[in-house]
């Protein structure tokens, strides 16, 4: 929401909060205070219609100071302040609040929520911190204060109390805090397992395989772990689980997974893999590796016939590199079938390959548009430099 959606909101809780003041204190006294507050609201009406909003906050902080009913105008100017980035506005502002006598308890736990907002913000995190730790204590706006503190401690690298925090969460709201749980011992994971203390780091990978089976990072960081102590059959089981939790990790343990699965003698376990993966990852990376291994176990030969069939049906600028480079390795290559075969690489690559594109949103297309489909903004879809249509 923009800042000056904001000051129209507080126009009507100001006016409100104006003629609740008169009507209480009666008809001819009212009628007075009704009337200087009619002038000033339209008064900080008229600075905000004319773009003068620091003037327009003055004067609806004059009509928040009236009485307590306008408590709620001085929220959202707080608010609006912290939004500004005027945090010490807003710190004062809801300071003046939390010491305000009369306010019911749920304004007074409000302010406090709020001032500790500003105090983040401003990076006053152990002020916050307290805070938030106060209202948890007595049980008021737990779960509010839980995820602010879980924040903070996430700032401070406090991993084990974002854990202890993040799990008071979970039980007070009801909402799963498994995935994230996860991702703090597998900081503590990687921690251990920098500082030499192996099985530190087991004791966290397992606490995070428990809040998040799935956990992709604890699968790397175990493989990791076990591969630096020699331990290449339990490595090749967490590298593998990785690509079978998620796929589009599969290149990032490729390199590590085939050289254990070497050293231990294992590549038809490895081409059985790399198989497998070739059915279900759309990239070229475990083509690649396959390649390899059938060079040289098999022959530049067979390379070749394998990864011409795979990029007839993946066409990849890195795999028409890999297969110029084992053409030109082949004593008895022809030369004719492998242009044949580059150019029907060259073509699925330049059909696939977007000649225009929007600048403002990203959409790609083979051809142009004058609004974009994507993002309906008119003129933003130009020629992509170095495609088929220059």
């Amino acid at each position: 929401m923009t800042e000056y959606a904001w000051l129209l909101l507080l126009l009507p809780v100001a006016a409100a909060s104006g003629w609740l003041a008169g009507r209480r204190g009666g008809e001819r006294k009212g009628g007075a205070r009704v009337s200087r507050l009619s002038n000033t609201y339209f008064r900080g009406l008229n600075y905000l219609l004319n773009e003068q909003q620091d003037k327009a906050i003055e004067v609806f902080l004059q009509i928040a100071a009236v009485d307590k009913d306008t408590v709620e105008t001085q929220f959202a100017l707080g608010h609006l302040f912290r939004r500004r980035g005027e945090v010490d506005r807003a710190i004062r502002l809801h300071q003046s609040l939390v010491a305000r006598p009369g306010l019911s308890d749920e304004q007074k736990t409000r302010a406090v929520l709020a001032l500790g907002e500003d105090y983040m913000r401003a990076g006053l995190l152990d002020r916050a911190e307290t805070l938030f730790t106060d209202l948890v204590r007595v049980g008021v706006q737990a779960p509010q204060a839980l995820k602010h503190l879980i924040s903070i401690y996430q700032a401070e690298r406090d991993w084990a109390k974002a854990i202890e925090h993040a799990r008071q969460y979970e039980s007070v709201s009801g909402e799963p805090m498994g995935r994230l749980v996860a991702q703090f011992h597998c900081e503590l994971a990687e921690k251990a397992r920098l500082g030499g203390q192996p099985e530190q780091a087991r004791e966290h990978i397992f606490e995070a395989y428990a809040a998040d089976s799935h956990c992709v990072r604890a699968g790397l960081v175990e493989g990791m772990l076990e591969q630096s102590l020699g331990n290449d059959a339990a490595a090749i089981r967490a590298y593998e689980r990785v690509a079978r939790h998620d796929i589009e990790f599969l290149p990032e343990i490729l390199e590590p997974l085939l050289g254990c699965y070497e050293r231990r003698g294992e590549m038809a376990r490895a081409r059985g893999f790399l198989m497998e993966m070739i059915e279900q990852y759309p990239g070229i990376s475990p083509v690649l590796e396959l390649a390899r291994i059938l060079q040289r176990d098999e022959g530049t030969r067979a390379a070749l016939e394998f990864l011409a069939g795979q990029l007839r049906q993946r066409p990849s600028v890195r795999g028409e590199a890999a297969y110029i480079e084992l053409s030109l390795k082949d004593p008895d290559n022809d030369p004719a079938a492998t242009l044949r075969t580059l150019r029907h690489i060259t073509e699925q690559l330049l059909v696939r390959t977007p000649g225009y594109r929007c600048q403002r949103c990203g959409f790609g297309t083979r051809a142009h548009h004058w609004q974009c489909p994507g993002c309906k903004s008119w003129g933003s879809v130009k020629p992509v430099h170095g495609a088929v249509t220059e």
